[in-house]
This record gives structure tokens, sequence and C-alpha cells, in this order.
């Protein structure tokens, strides 16, 4: 079945339909990963989005349900250049077809996605639509296409209700803004007992468990649409437990204590972004990242937050250290899977932080 691919600009790509046929308006960003497709399927950071992958073959290792970052997948869509057709690997469980299909989520493929990730940088991030109908009128879409907004998605992404992954070490508080499971995982393996928070939790309720550290995880949109949320992460700054934070909550942290944020041309999202630890200034890490927002560091005031890590390639700011406090927080992903494990050092960073808050 054709489907087409139409952007706010007027431009029309036209492919084969995969997994749902149903037809969805979302904002179309592309990301670099050569793999990991099942990662970003399944990254709630992807929530009210539809994700081109430059790679340009897809699903040449099927699904492997061990390697999903939540219980199910976040985007709204899925365009590629081509899905494979038999998956293999002696871990495989599914297709992406099926998976697709199964969560009643539509794809496109067959079409020029470096093209497309061209206009993409050239223009910036725009909105599109992903349809199988053929009578489209595009007078008729694209006021519809430059009307969307992604609104309030980190609501959508959280978990239910509060619970916990035993340990015998420190406890730490996560407060799940669309965290992946890695994020958990990565402090439970070092021995943490993490007890995983709903993102509208008050301050007062993780503080009353009283944890050893809290960490803030990534999430989807825009951060100043947290605004009850920035509220609450005010209040964990004003106390004295330690604080490691990524991502979205890098940037709701930098919110809360008075610095901006602003919408990037087209985000980084892939798995090879060099960052440099401007605490040494020596060494360079290659990093995970999945982001349309970035901490503006001009608005930065020294007595709250200076500049710990910086973009190599752009010069964005990519992590915040903490003026007398025991915080840090970075734009990138340590806990990242798959991909380089340069940064996964950070977690023990915090671990020795609240080791030495005792």
């Amino acid at each position: 079945m054709k489907a087409f691919l139409i952007l706010e600009d007027g431009t029309v790509f036209t492919g084969t339909s995969i997994g749902s046929t149903k037809e969805i308006i979302s904002e179309i960003v592309f990301n670099t990963s050569m793999t990991g497709y099942l990662e970003v399927l399944t990254d709630p950071s992807y929530a009210g989005q539809a994700v081109c992958m430059t790679y340009p073959l897809i699903g040449n290792y099927g699904i492997c349900y061990e390697d999903q970052e939540s219980l199910r997948p976040w985007p709204d869509g899925y365009i590629v250049r081509e899905l494979s057709r038999i998956p293999s690997n002696f871990r495989c469980e599914d297709t992406i077809q099926n998976f697709l299909e199964k969560h009643d989520i539509p794809g496109i493929a067959g079409i020029d996605t470096r093209a497309l990730t061209k206009i993409l940088r050239e223009k910036g991030t725009m909105n599109g639509m992903i349809t199988t109908n053929e009578n489209y009128q595009l007078e008729e879409i694209i006021p519809r296409l430059k009307a969307y907004v992604t609104g309030k998605v980190v609501e959508k992404v959280t978990c239910s209700e509060k619970s916990v992954l035993p340990g015998d070490g420190p406890k730490v508080a996560l407060l799940d803004l669309g965290a992946k499971k890695n994020i958990a995982k990565s402090l439970n393996e070092r021995g943490c007992q993490v007890t995983i928070y709903p993102a509208l939790t008050s301050a007062e309720e993780i503080l009353a468990d009283n944890p050893d550290g809290i960490m803030l995880s990534n999430g989807p949109g825009d951060p100043k649409e947290c605004v009850s949320i920035i509220a609450e992460i005010k209040k964990l700054y004003d106390s004295e437990t330690p604080i490691f934070a990524i991502c979205l909550g890098h940037q709701l942290m930098a919110l809360a204590t008075g610095a901006d944020t602003h919408k990037m041309k087209y985000g980084h999202r892939g798995g090879n972004h060099p960052v440099k630890d401007l605490m040494t200034n020596k060494r360079v890490y290659i990093s995970s990242q999945n982001h349309g927002y970035v901490v503006d560091t001009d608005t930065l005031d020294p007595a709250v937050a200076v500049p710990a890590f910086v973009n190599v390639n752009d010069g964005t700011n990519e992590g915040l250290s903490y003026t007398g406090k025991n915080i840090f927080t970075v734009q990138f992903h340590p806990e990242a899977c798959p991909g380089p494990q340069d940064s996964s050092y950070l977690f023990e960073r915090f671990m020795e932080m609240m080791k030495g808050a005792k």
C-alpha cells in the first residue's frame, strides 16, 4: 500500500506503508544511530514525534524484547529507507512490521531518508503527516500541520504509581519524567535501592522518604511546559540531598534555578555525539543523545551553576555543575543502551556524592 509523508513546507515523499495504516500528524525528527532501533522506538522521549532513521537498513536483527527501554513504543510514527524483510539474529523474537502493527504505530518505508534529513537540517525540525490517503489535499493539510504542538507529554509517559527496585545500598529516588529503564537498572546494578516516582509527585513526598540521592530522568517535550514539576524540583534543589539529572531532568533543574532553555534547530539524536569535560578540559566522551531543547548558558548565574560539559560539534551546553551544591546534571545519556559506555562513570560519581553527603 502506498503511503505519503507530507511536511509543513509542502514537501511530499511517497513510499510504502508499514505498521498501522492510521493517519497521524507529528513533529518529524531524525536519529543517526546505526543500531538500537528498538531502544529508539521504546524511548519515552520520542512521545509526540515521528522518527526518521538515517541508517538505510532497519530491522535486520528483528525485535529482541529484552532490549526495550520501556514497556511499549512511544513515537507517533516511524520513517525508514528500507525495512528488512527477513531479520536474522539468534535473539530475534519478532519483526518491526509486526511490532508496529501490534502497537498501532504507522510508518513509511522506501523514501529518501537522506533527502528528508537534509531538509530538516537546513530548515529545522518541522511537523508532518503520515497518511495512506491518496486523495490528500495539501491546502487543507498544511494549516493543520502548522498548528500541531506536542503539548504536555510528560504526563503521558510517566509511571502511574510508585514502585521499588530493592537493593542494600544507598536509597535513590528516581523521578520518572519518561525514564528509560536502563537508568534505574544502572543504579540498581550498583546496589542502590531505587524508588521510582510518578512525574507529578510532590517534593515533600519524595523528601519524606529520606532518600540518599535523587535522580531526575530523561523525558519528552518542551521543558517549559512542565510548570508544576519545575516548582517541585526547585524544592528538591533547596534540600541538601545529592541530585543527578539526565536530559529533560537537566533542563528542568536549570529552569528551576533561574536559567532559560530554547529549542534547537534540529536537535541531537544519535549515538555518536562528542562532549568535552570542562572540569578537566582534557577528555572528550562519545555520547548517546536524544533532545530538541538546550540550556542557554548565557542565562546562567555562575553563583548558581557553571557549564560542566560542552558539545564539541556545535558548542551547546551538555551539563552543569551547581555551585555549593551536591548537584550535577548532563544533557546526554550516560546509561545509554546501546551505545558507548564512555560516560557511565557519572553513576560512580553520583554514588561517591551520596556517600560523601552522609
